[in-house]
């Protein structure tokens, strides 16, 4: 699945099993944060998975509606993963303010 042209914030699902510990599980919809420079020579990209379980005061969590169901993209379950986790198919893409607050929250979270 390599060759698939997936893109930074789009919306794919992705089969997180097998997990350990806390991790989030199943099959569920991610976001791809790494750059499609990138996505584009490796066999691997960043997600973040997204859960229906909201948790508004946590400052990892970003709250979306995708494809008319509320979600949150849980940043603080960021992790790399290999192309064929994902389906090819995009389900959805972040709006233009979804993409700022999420480099907003990843900025804050990693880079200091």
């Amino acid at each position: 699945m390599a060759s698939i042209p997936f893109k930074r914030y789009g919306v794919y699902w992705i089969d997180l099993d097998p997990t350990r510990g806390r991790e989030l599980k199943k099959t569920r919809p991610a976001v791809i944060v790494s750059r499609d420079e990138l996505n584009g020579v490796l066999d691997t990209v960043v997600i973040c998975p997204l859960t229906s379980s909201l948790h508004p005061t946590w400052r990892t969590r970003l709250q979306i509606e995708l494809n008319g169901r509320q979600s949150e993209i849980a940043v603080d379950q960021i992790r790399v993963v290999s192309k064929d986790r994902l389906t090819a198919k995009m389900i959805g893409n972040l709006s233009a303010k979804s993409e700022a607050a999420l480099r907003d929250i990843l900025s804050e979270a990693y880079a200091q």
